[in-house]
């Protein structure tokens, strides 16, 4: 069996390079990596009180909307840790809001967090990445963006802006970096129970089965998977 786990050869733990790393979905796959033996840089637009160690660094106060930020704080996740082997990016967010009575402003906005937030980011790890010898890119894209339902067009339209890159750039970058995405139905979060107190959270993602997955395509078993738009859709 291929090795599932994050940490390299040399017995030092891969680097993962995590956005949105302080968020309720990033804060449980930072913990993952780290217990499978990674070295985790997480990069959030939150404040961070974290310090640095040898296994781990975060930079907060972050705006990767802003591409110089981004490089910024890539650059100096490189600088810490020496090299970047994976790049994982969860950065983003939400909206709901009919078409109808909307507002292009949400669609902008939808864009800069979950399109721009995720370019920027992989366009300042790829000269990191391309030392590696097992480089690897993991966005989020959503079941949304499939099937969007009523309220769903902003956020399913960027979210599409996701999968469509993931596909280019895994052809772009074959051979030297693999790119994919997962595509998460529900999470289960705090913010998502709040906001639909009548649904059954059972049908929905575990923020861990979602790291299971993403961590998996980090993974050196995952060598042969790129431009891969993966569904996660929950147990029921």
């Amino acid at each position: 069996m291929r090795d599932v786990s994050i940490s390299g050869a040399s017995g030092q733990g891969k680097v993962v390079v995590i956005t949105g790393a302080l968020g309720a979905l990033g804060k449980v796959v930072a913990e993952e990596a780290l217990s499978r033996g990674a070295r985790v840089a997480g990069i959030d637009h939150a404040a961070s009180q974290l310090a640095a160690t040898a296994k781990q660094v975060a930079f907060g106060r972050i705006d990767l909307t802003d591409a110089a930020q981004a490089k910024k704080a890539v650059d100096a996740a490189a600088a810490h840790f020496g090299a970047i082997d994976a790049l994982i990016n969860i950065a983003g967010g939400f909206t709901f809001e009919t078409i109808a009575d909307g507002d292009s402003k949400t669609w902008q906005l939808m864009y800069a967090l979950n399109v721009e937030t995720a370019l920027n980011a992989s366009r300042a790890a790829i000269p990191h990445l391309l030392n590696s010898p097992a480089a690897r890119i993991v966005n989020i894209g959503a079941m949304g963006a499939l099937q969007a339902g009523s309220g769903m067009g902003p956020y399913g339209a960027s979210k599409a802006g996701v999968h469509k890159p993931t596909e280019s750039l895994a052809a772009e970058l074959k051979g030297r970096i693999t790119v994919n995405a997962v595509l998460p139905s529900v999470i289960d979060t705090a913010a998502n129970r709040a906001s639909m107190p009548k649904a059954d959270p059972a049908k929905w993602v575990a923020p861990t089965e979602l790291a299971d997955v993403i961590l998996f395509l980090v993974s050196d078993a995952a060598s042969a998977v790129t431009g891969a738009l993966l569904p996660v859709n929950g147990p029921l």
